[in-house]
């Protein structure tokens, strides 16, 4: 084989190899999106119903209170946590004032009394299906890691 040919025929190695590794990182993001909308879609809405229970608060400080609380396991980002604000803003869960009105620094975030009994609500009803999700993952991290 001349050397033209060879460096052809290494180029489509190197390039299909490229293909199937670009698909398995693709793959491998999908699962991890995947196990994140578990936690947005999940748990963010009564996790921040939760962290505005204890105090009223912006949103980017939402974002840092659950990773502290989490021990930054788990930071929503601003991006995600912004339109979840304004989704309950408007079943009137929670409201938002601006600190200060004229230059709308920073809207601060609390809970309306629909918002608390809805909190109080679907923490009620989530606590059997949080405590069976963790019994299935101890089995399963049981029966993969030991």
């Amino acid at each position: 084989m001349d050397k033209l040919n060879f460096i052809k025929a290494e180029e489509k190695r190197l390039y299909e190899e490229y293909k199937n590794k670009l698909s398995e990182l693709k793959k491998i993001q999908k699962e991890k999106d995947a196990v994140g909308q578990v936690f947005t879609k999940g748990l963010l809405p009564i996790y921040t119903l939760y962290i505005l229970s204890l105090s009223p608060t912006n949103g980017n400080d939402i974002c840092h209170k659950i990773g502290e609380r989490t021990d930054g396991l788990w930071i929503p980002s601003t991006g995600g946590i912004y339109p979840l604000l304004k989704k309950l803003e408007k079943q009137e869960l929670i409201e938002g004032h601006w600190d200060h009105p004229e230059k709308k620094f920073q809207k601060i975030y609390s809970l309306t009394t629909k918002g608390i009994k809805e909190y109080n609500s679907k923490k009620h009803l989530l606590k059997p299906k949080i405590e069976e999700a963790l019994e299935v993952f101890r089995m399963i991290y049981s029966d993969l890691y030991n």
